[in-house]
């Protein structure tokens, strides 16, 4: 058998997992790969005193790897922006074929990376980095390339997920989060998970290769959960939902939606049922109708289960000189369609919403007109005299499907009431039929 030979770039979680399942998996993955896949140069910016490296040659300089003559693929998985950038950029220019699990990269610099790689003729290789060890980019690229794919929804954020799943039991963000953090499911910065960053940037990915568009990261909407509350996670529940952070994507005649946000999902659906750290993603095509795709989204052996996935693709191309590869998006670069993304105001969704109401004669109906005169219709309605306080209610409303731009005009008018007091809390509610 051929040796192909692999740098890593980068020992941390997932470095780590990938170095022990290539060297613990050897055989299994050769025979595979129709190749012998020699891990022959690692960096790392930190050194890992805890592991055993064997006769691999280490340093603390990361483009050691990528000016390796010797090195055939380079693995990128160091994180990050703009050096992640460099460093890949670099090894392209050399003619190495880039396998990276750095979806922040991919969402952001995607377009030019994928040209570069074009231009180049070499492969640049990206499954780990939605959904850690579900292999969903294979799933859309290839397994469902005779669909049209009409919509796209998951929970593509473990410590969202975690963090809303806990919450059900009445406890309050802010003390879930920093258990998720002493688990180590949550960073010491978590802003990007919690505030959707991280799954706009999976969401971002799958929109593109599901629909054939470019990369358009810097339009999609992100809303977080840090405003969620038990008490509306608890009355989700009593009206049949659930609460889930949700990346949507739809295709649509004028254009594409892309959104992440906290999101009414029925108790009954499959993705309901999906708690704490794991992820599942649906995908809608017009052939199959709907698939779903359900695992661990992070850790260090799942997510390596899914770059060394694409070390074999890389592999076989260098054994094999074959030229023939799956188009980056699963289209071929001049079949892209340059679709707009959605303002949110043109995204059409049913809506949960709380309005603080004085205990007055009159402010139910008042919410109702106010509500009609935006061509919002009510599907239900919920008010409890026992939760009263100083002279205050809480009315919950379940709307049937409108139009955003409608959602806004009629919350701006509940707000300004002298009925109401503070803002109204908005939910989105979708139902994935």
């Amino acid at each position: 058998m051929k040796d192909v030979n692999v740098g890593i770039c980068g020992l941390g979680t997932v470095g780590g997992g990938t170095f022990n399942v290539l060297n613990r998996n050897a055989a299994i993955i050769a025979g595979r790969a129709g190749c012998n896949i020699r891990i022959t140069r690692i960096a790392s910016r930190r050194n890992r005193d805890d592991m055993d490296l064997g006769d691999v040659p280490f340093s603390t300089e990361i483009f050691d790897v990528v000016n390796d003559p010797a090195i055939d693929i380079v693995v990128e998985l160091i994180g990050g922006y703009e050096t992640a950038r460099e460093l890949v950029l670099a090894a392209i220019r050399n003619g190495k074929h880039v396998v990276t699990a750095n979806k922040a990269l991919i969402a952001v610099h995607g377009n030019e990376i994928f040209a570069a790689a074009d231009e180049a003729g070499v492969v640049v290789a990206y499954e780990a980095g939605v959904a850690g060890g579900i292999p969903v980019m294979k799933a859309v690229r290839e397994g469902l390339a005779g669909n049209r794919i009409d919509w796209i929804a998951g929970i593509i954020n473990g410590t969202g997920n975690y963090i809303l799943t806990e919450m059900r039991a009445g406890r309050p963000f802010a003390e879930v989060l920093k258990e998720a953090q002493d688990l180590g499911y949550a960073e010491a910065d978590p802003t990007f998970d919690v505030e959707g960053i991280d799954a706009a940037h999976k969401l971002t990915i799958l929109a593109a290769a599901g629909f054939g568009v470019p990369l358009q990261f810097e339009k999609a909407f992100t809303e977080g959960i840090s405003a969620i509350t038990p008490y509306d996670i608890a009355h989700a529940e009593q009206l049949g939902y659930r609460i889930k952070h949700l990346g949507i994507a739809r295709r649509r005649d004028e254009g594409i939606e892309l959104r992440v946000h906290p999101t009414l999902v029925p108790r009954s659906h499959l993705i309901a049922q999906v708690d704490g750290v794991l992820n599942a993603v649906l995908v809608d095509g017009d052939a199959v109708g709907q698939t779903m795709y359900y695992g661990p989204g992070a850790g260090d052996e799942a997510t390596a289960s899914a770059v060394i996935a694409d070390i074999v693709d890389a592999a076989r191309i260098v054994a094999n000189e074959s030229a023939l590869r799956v188009p980056y998006l699963g289209f071929a670069p001049d079949a892209l369609e340059d679709l707009d993304v959605l303002s949110m105001e043109d995204i059409q969704s049913a809506y949960y919403l709380r309005i603080t109401a004085l205990d007055r004669p009159g402010v139910l109906a008042k919410i109702a007109s106010i509500l009609s005169e935006h061509g919002i219709n009510i599907e239900s309605i919920m008010q409890k005299e026992s939760e009263m306080k100083d002279g205050r209610i809480p009315v919950i409303i379940l709307t049937h499907t409108v139009q955003e731009r409608q959602i806004n005009r009629a919350i701006e008018e509940l707000e300004s009431l002298s009925d109401t007091d503070g803002p109204v809390v908005r939910i989105r509610a979708e139902n994935f039929n």
